[in-house]
Order: structure tokens, then C-alpha cells, then sequence
């Protein structure tokens, strides 16, 4: 067994770093100041080839692993955790329809998504169905014209922002078996957006409801098969799971990075804070906590990675220990700067605010907890 990364992967992480460095980390703070992230990042970002990660390389993808992914995303969640979230959910979104799509749409969306010229949202939550996902009521009927979407989507990252949008709609029978997956792109007629959503943190996302009234698609953006939208959204999920919580790990680094810093050059009682044996026990605490979490999320992905059949409990396993344990050390790491910590200038309290979130999205750490213990007493037999 080998933990060390390849060549290639340390070069993806590098380069990933180096980015998020540049291009990311010095802007973080104006971003969420006007709440939005220019869109001409993307194009940078895509240039770098992470615009379609595991979009597979002949679809124009860079084709990487989900081991390699998690891998840019804790590099980009150092600098931002917003931003880079936001580019999971764009990756979940493509792999989905690399994965799903016909090879019309994949000739016709993918180009400009893998570039990052359109920017996906993907829309499964509503106002009265999130855990319970399968019970959503947004309805989509056939028509002379192809399909007719009406409901509503809560939470939506970039809704009113981006360029498409993968929504989860019931064609059938109640329950998971009656959703389907449709691609709907923005200026369809009755697509509309509510009020933007004042968030605690991941402020530079837009964030509104999807609202979709009698809209209007194309019989082509019909993703997959019907009836199919559920399993779809699932099987994207396993990877977005690990992805958001690569972007906190990722955060919660940058924040551990930040207290080493500060603690070297803060002094009281005559010396550094760094020479205080009780303030060097949480800093080995910290150290061990997320090293042990990087560990379990990287196998996490290699087992997602090689369809091992318990991929899905260790994807929820790891989101679930993985975003509290970032949780938990930025918190501490806050703690640890006294009441700098607590200002903006230090950048702490964006982590802090910003990784919150990670315990809720992409399944509450409630729902993990129920997919390892279902999964433990499945095993059981």
C-alpha cells in the first residue's frame, strides 16, 4: 500500500496552489465584499484544465481520478473555500452529463462547460424537500415542444448566475423511480429567480431560489433516461461529497497555516505564545486531526475511484468526519488568535463562517450518519 502521491498528482496539487495563491487568495475577501465572483476567473480556470476534471479525456475533459480532484480542490479551498465549492458543483454537474447524456448534448454542452465559457448549477433541493430529496414536487410534463418544468429550487449556488442549470424533476410515479434529469439553460422561457439569499458565509456564491413556471425546454435536454434523475443526482453526489469536503480540509490548512504565523510572532508574559506547552498540545491535536481526515478522504476517493462496492459509505464517511474535524480545527484556530481572530483582517472568521456550511450541503452529516449505519447493518446481514 502506497499513501504517497505520484509525480503527477503532487504537480496537479502544485499547480492548483500556486493558482489559488495568485489568483484567488488576494481577491477572497473584495469577492465576498460584493458578493459575487467575477466571471472572468473561470476562463482562467478553465484554461487550466479544471473546468471539467473527470470529464473523461474524449469528451475533452482532463479526465482525472476523483482522488486527483479532491486534490484541486483542497488546494483551491486554501485560498477560498466559496470559490472553489462553487467549481465542485460546476464539475458535479459536467460529470453527470459526461457520465449520462446523450452524445448530442455532450457534443453540445460540454466544449464550452469543460472551458468554462457556461457555468452549471445543479438543482435537486426545494423549499419543503432537502434531506428527503426523493419526495421533491417540482413536476415536468411532455408537450408538443418538448417539456414543461414548474416548481421551485432552494439554495441553488449560482441561480441567477450561471448559464445552465441540471434540474431534478418528477416525470412519474411518487418517489425516486419518477424523477428525471433535464438540462436548463438560462433565458428559457419561465425560468425566473428569487431574492438573492444573505448567507453566513460562501458570500461571493449568488444564491436564490430556481423558480421554474411552465418552462419551456427542448425534448433533447432530457438528460439520460426518464425516470433515471434520481440515480443520477446520487451517483454525482458520492463525488461532490468528497470534493466539498476536500474544499474544507483545504480552508482548515490554510487556517492551521495562519495560527502557526501569528503564534511565532505573537508575545505575551515576555515570550511567543508558541513556547507555551498547553497552546503546543492544541497545535499537535490539530495536526493529528487533519492528517488523519486527509488520510480517510483520500481513500475515500480511491475506493470511489475503483467502484468498490462500499464506496458510497466511505464517500458519506469521509464528508461527514472530514467537515467536522475542519470544523473543529478552525474553530480552535480561531481561539487561538484571541480576538484578531475574530476580526476580518486575519482572514480566520471567513473560514470559520465559510466551512459551517460544508456540514449541511451535499447531504446534512445527519444523512451521512444514516448511509454508513443503513450500510453497516445491510453488511451485517
Amino acid at each position: 500500500m502506497d499513501f504517497a502521491l505520484s509525480e503527477e498528482q503532487t504537480a496537479i496539487f502544485d499547480m492548483a496552489r500556486a493558482f489559488a495563491e495568485e489568483r484567488i487568495a488576494p481577491h477572497a475577501r473584495d469577492w465576498e465584499a460584493a458578493g459575487t465572483i467575477p466571471k472572468e476567473l473561470w476562463g482562467e480556470v478553465g484554461a487550466l484544465g479544471f473546468g471539467g476534471l473527470y470529464v473523461s479525456e474524449e469528451s475533452g475533459g482532463a479526465g482525472l481520478s476523483r482522488l486527483d480532484a479532491t486534490l484541486v480542490f483542497e488546494a483551491l479551498g486554501s485560498a477560498c473555500i466559496s470559490v472553489a465549492a462553487f467549481l465542485s458543483i460546476h464539475n458535479m454537474c459536467l460529470g453527470m452529463i459526461d457520465k449520462f447524456a446523450s452524445s448530442e448534448m455532450k457534443a453540445r454542452l460540454l466544449p464550452d462547460a469543460v472551458a468554462l465559457k457556461t457555468v452549471f448549477s445543479y438543482c435537486l433541493t426545494e423549499p419543503g424537500s432537502g434531506s428527503d430529496a426523493a419526495a421533491l414536487k417540482t413536476r415536468a410534463a411532455e408537450t408538443d415542444r418538448g417539456w414543461a418544468l414548474t416548481g421551485t429550487k432552494a439554495f441553488i449556488s449560482g441561480g441567477g448566475y450561471s448559464d445552465a442549470y441540471i434540474v431534478m424533476a418528477r416525470t412519474g410515479e411518487d418517489g425516486a423511480h419518477g424523477i428525471s434529469a433535464f438540462v436548463v439553460e438560462d433565458g428559457a422561457e419561465g425560468l425566473s429567480f428569487g431574492a438573492l439569499e444573505q448567507k453566513m458565509g460562501w458570500k461571493s456564491q449568488e444564491t436564490r431560489q430556481v423558480q421554474l413556471d411552465n418552462c419551456n425546454i427542448p425534448a433533447e435536454n432530457l438528460l439520460g433516461e426518464p425516470g433515471k434523475g434520481f440515480k443520477y443526482a446520487m451517483a454525482g453526489l458520492d463525488g461532490g461529497r468528497l470534493n466539498i469536503a476536500a474544499c474544507a480540509l483545504g480552508g482548515a490548512q490554510a487556517a492551521l497555516d495562519a495560527t502557526l504565523r501569528y503564534m511565532g510572532e505573537r508575545r505575551a508574559f515576555g515570550r511567543t505564545i508558541d513556547s507555551f506547552q498547553a497552546l503546543q498540545f492544541r497545535l499537535a491535536d490539530m495536526e493529528c486531526e487533519l492528517q488523519a481526515a486527509r488520510t480517510f478522504l483520500r481513500q475515500a476517493a480511491w475506493k470511489l475511484d475503483r467502484g468498490a462496492p462500499d464506496a458510497t459509505k466511505f464517500c458519506a464517511m469521509a464528508k461527514r468526519l472530514v467537515t467536522e474535524t475542519a470544523s473543529k480545527v478552525a474553530n480552535q484556530c480561531l481561539q487561538l488568535h484571541g480576538g484578531y481572530g475574530y476580526l476580518a483582517d486575519y482572514g480566520i472568521e471567513k473560514i470559520v463562517r465559510d466551512i459551517r456550511v460544508t456540514e449541511i450541503l451535499e447531504g446534512t452529516n445527519e444523512i451521512m450518519r444514516l448511509i454508513t449505519a443503513r450500510a453497516l447493518l445491510a453488511e451485517r446481514g
